[in-house]
């Protein structure tokens, strides 16, 4: 048992060392700057943020008199073992609370921040932190990727507001997509090619992984996404349709009644029916102009019941075409959608 114990706490330390992502500045900021109206009177919490080196505390501090924010809540997870988790050797979880500025410099001074610690360690679904989110009106910050799914749940379930940083793989997550397609969740402005800074630890990448001039290591994402349920002028901009459906550019699934679109932009402007779009479509998706209807995770007919083995490749539910030589090729995940306006 103590050798489990210990190859799965090592296998924790992994998953830990390799989360870490520590959000730019000028990211944060060029996101930002399209919520400012929501942000007016609200209290801001940033449960997943060492306040030392965390630029979500960064930008809220130095920016809670211009948003006219009236309070500001962070949480520091306690680490566990410096050398696996992190490079900030944080001995005791605290969080802190800033009002504003007392002294008129327009700085936030350490004398203004209130420190005080936790029983806990700080975990952002530890009691200690949910009675913080119980007072937060929006949770700004960037989570563990891999605690991404129980993060937003918790969010839902405390019907908070939130903007977050996650991997755009996040989308096909069951809760996650649920969301989607109630309307309660939508993608942020800036989603795509985004750099972090990264733990000392952090293992090398052989792609998107760097180490600057100063020896810090860098890595950098190209599916981040900022997800939130705060409205955005984006989100009620229509998608401006141009190319005309036939048969021959758009083939029908061989295991769903729905067309094959195989970039967002080449959505036909006078197809009724199902189609499959990439998932990268959230970027550009209108509530008022089409209407989700699924995924193809979960909307894909098993090929087993319509093809013979062997002629289709094996793996999780997806949408197929046909070859034309009796066999089918898998789809990338696909989000299934129609146009409201026809």
């Amino acid at each position: 048992m103590a050798s489990k114990s210990l190859n799965s706490n090592l296998a924790d330390a992994k998953k830990a060392k390799e989360d870490e992502f520590y959000t730019q500045l000028p990211d944060i900021e060029r996101e930002l700057r399209h919520y400012k109206k929501h942000f007016k009177g609200k209290v801001v919490y940033c449960n997943c943020d060492d306040p030392r080196v965390s630029n979500f505390f960064h930008y809220f501090s130095y920016s809670l008199e211009e948003l006219g924010l009236k309070r500001l809540i962070a949480t520091c997870y306690k680490n566990q073992d410096a050398d696996l988790f992190s490079r900030n050797n944080s001995e005791q979880a605290v969080f802190l609370e800033y009002s504003g500025d007392k002294n008129r410099n327009m700085v936030p001074d350490p004398s203004e921040i209130g420190v005080q610690p936790l029983k806990g360690d700080g975990d952002f679904r530890s009691p200690e932190s949910i009675e913080l989110l119980k007072q937060a009106d929006i949770v700004v910050t960037n989570p563990p990727f891999s605690l991404f799914r129980e993060f937003v749940t918790l969010l839902n379930k405390h019907d908070k507001k939130f903007l977050l940083v996650g991997n755009q793989n996040a989308i096909t997550y069951k809760e996650v997509f649920r969301l989607i397609m109630e309307n309660k969740l939508w993608l942020g402005h800036n989603n795509g090619d985004m750099k972090f800074r990264v733990p000392d630890s952090y293992p090398p990448r052989e792609t998107r992984y760097w180490v600057d001039e100063e020896g810090n290591p860098w890595r950098s994402l190209g599916n981040a996404c900022w997800f939130t349920n705060l409205d955005i002028s984006k989100r009620h901009e229509d998608m401006v349709l141009y190319k005309t459906y036939t048969p021959e550019e758009y083939p029908t699934y061989a295991n769903f009644d729905g067309i094959e679109v195989g970039r967002t932009e080449h959505i036909p402007a006078d197809y009724k029916g199902a189609m499959g779009v990439p998932i990268t479509f959230l970027d550009k998706y209108n509530p008022d102009q089409f209407e989700i209807i699924g995924n193809s995770r979960e909307l894909g007919v098993p090929m087993s019941s319509i093809a013979e083995k062997g002629s289709f490749a094996q793996g999780g539910p997806r949408f197929y075409l046909p070859n034309g030589d009796g066999t089918y090729r898998r789809m990338y995940d696909r989000l299934v959608i129609r146009n409201k306006r026809l």
